[in-house]
């Protein structure tokens, strides 16, 4: 008998795109012949659909025509397990309710990768693949990761982390505090996007307040921290969960400005080459130009970051190399669920990707069954001892 996985993808994001590459990436390559494949699509204003359509990235170019071929569906919890429901089925054309085992979120950026998605699966009790709520909260909040980093003892860089309302009500304040913590060149981010968005590297104070106000424009909190001037970005993918984890080999993205950008990253170059084909189409090294002994570093370093964490599924990890500090290594940031999965990490290590998803509803049944043994009720005899009076609370007696 098949598995059931329902691929949930798009999202109220700024990378809802980037998430369709994505999703229609895996999805064409799941095992066909163990797995049966339903696509989600969550639209921009919270609308799911589903249908074969979904399956093709061409379709996507005219999203109107394409809804007109999906059906709005909903996921409700009964006694045998969570089912996909369709909404608008006539009463001559009822469509049956789908059964679903696994969920397999491929989503990017806020209200989706940020735990929110992880949230509602959690609520229905249906397994999942992909960082738990807690894990892919952190890893979402730059600012929250670092420290969960510097409290471990790995390395980041430190920063300075303020709010954009802060900013708007005392400027003056804020720009003096950036100066005096961080110090020119800097980097200011919103803490909370990924993809590259809304980041600018800021060499001069007359820089500073336009970089503030590009990041303010994505995100409530911003963070500042020091810009590497001698850089090299290297980038490294885990797969795991808590218990036991592996890193891939390292790449090294080539970058055609001091930052790597979002039309670095998805976009191929200028002309969109390559741009269906989402972090695959990244021009990069691989496996990074980089000594055997700072490659084991990376990796070492990856997976007690992995496990920091507490992260489950495949992520991808980013580091800033300082190459006028001997190559000090620095982790970036986390990606909890990572363009196009880093597949291509996977592949250039000798995990395939069909092997590689299966290794990822692996990890996500065994989480469940796990979470299935732990005791989340306790039977207990409180209400009996409660009582209302006619006037409501006053009359209360616990």
């Amino acid at each position: 008998m098949k598995t059931t996985i329902a691929v949930f993808f798009g999202c109220r994001s700024v990378e809802h795109e980037v998430s369709i590459i994505s999703a229609v990436q895996a999805m064409n390559s799941i095992n066909r012949e163990k797995y049966d494949v339903v696509p989600v699509y969550v639209s921009k204003d919270g609308i799911m659909f589903t249908g074969e359509k979904l399956l093709s990235i061409e379709n996507f170019k005219n999203l109107p025509e394409l809804f007109k071929d999906c059906d709005e569906v909903t996921f409700v919890k009964n006694s045998n397990g969570v089912c996909m429901h369709y909404l608008k089925s006539g009463v001559f054309s009822k469509k049956k309710d789908v059964s679903v085992d696994i969920a397999f979120p491929i989503v990017h950026g806020t209200n989706c990768e940020d735990g929110t998605m992880a949230g509602y699966f959690e609520f229905l009790g249906l397994p999942y693949i992909s960082c738990d709520i807690i894990s892919a909260a952190v890893g979402m909040d730059k600012s929250i990761f670092k420290d969960v980093l510097l409290s471990a003892g790995l390395p980041t860089l430190p920063c300075y982390t303020f709010r954009s309302r802060n900013y708007r009500l005392n400027k003056e304040t804020v720009l003096n505090e950036i100066k005096e913590k961080i110090g020119f060149p800097l980097i200011i981010k919103p803490v909370n996007l990924g993809s590259s968005i809304g980041i600018s590297k800021v060499k001069s104070e007359s820089e500073l307040a336009d970089a503030v106000e590009l990041a303010s424009s994505f995100a409530d909190k911003i963070l500042a921290e020091r810009a590497i001037t001698a850089i090299r970005e290297i980038n490294c993918s885990v797969i795991g969960d808590a218990d036991e984890c592996e890193a891939s080999v390292c790449e090294e993205p080539f970058m055609n400005d001091e930052i790597l950008s979002y039309k670095d990253k998805y976009l191929g170059g200028s002309k969109n080459e390559g741009a269906s084909k989402g972090m695959a189409s990244l021009g990069r090294k691989l496996p990074a130009d980089i000594s055997k002994e700072k490659s084991d570093e990376i990796r070492d370093i990856s997976c007690k970051i992995f496990k920091a964490l507490g992260a489950s599924g495949v992520v991808r990890i980013d580091f800033i190399l300082d190459t006028d500090d001997n190559c000090r290594i620095y982790a970036n940031e986390i990606n909890t669920i990572p363009g196009s999965l880093a597949f291509y990490l996977w592949d250039a290590t000798g995990l395939k990707y069909t092997n590689m998803i299966d290794k990822l509803v692996e990890i996500a049944f065994k989480r469940q069954r796990n979470r299935d043994n732990l005791t989340f009720t306790i039977d207990t005899n409180i209400l009996s001892g409660v009582s209302f009076g006619t006037k409501g609370s006053k009359g209360s007696k616990i």
